[in-house]
């Protein structure tokens, strides 16, 4: 069974205090999420807390954005907020995906990784043709600056 690992690092200038809310509550992501702005017309539904484990998001695009669900399964303030998520369309997979924040110097390190398997036929022959990590990678880099400068925001 083929795997892969996308993952992606910032050194954003602000404390994780600043960043982590940003990260940990699904409604924050429409100020940073590198895919709110391919879809004008994303569908968005929240559920239960506002906030850390059990928070819930689901979205319905176009093709780029596909459809799909979210959920907050661990939540360490302010170090790291663990994720599942789920695709629905374009195709069926569920890729744990975990952010990390760590200190370094006045600044924290925030790091985005999301890990999947290619187990359906369909997934292995995209896989033979498609990198994910040149394909979603550019993604979480326009994201981690998205965040970078919303924190930077909020910070003051």
């Amino acid at each position: 069974m083929a795997t892969f690992t996308v993952s992606r690092s910032a050194l954003i200038p602000v404390p994780a205090s600043v960043i982590f809310p940003l990260v940990n509550d699904f409604h924050e992501w429409t100020h940073w999420s590198p895919w709110e702005a391919m879809d004008p017309n994303l569908s968005r539904s929240y559920s239960g807390p506002e906030s850390g484990v059990g928070a819930k998001y689901a979205w319905t695009g176009n093709g780029k954005v596909g459809s799909g669900n979210m959920e907050i399964v661990g939540s360490d303030e302010p170090s790291r907020v663990q994720i599942r998520l789920e695709f629905v369309k374009p195709f069926k997979s569920v890729n744990p995906t975990l952010f990390s924040f760590v200190p370094e110097g006045g600044a924290t390190r925030v790091t985005w990784a999301m890990t999947g398997e290619n187990k359906t036929p369909m997934s292995k022959l995209f896989a033979l043709f498609m990198n994910m990590d040149k394909m979603v990678g550019k993604d979480f880099e326009k994201g981690l600056a998205s965040l970078g400068a919303e924190a930077a925001k909020r910070q003051g």
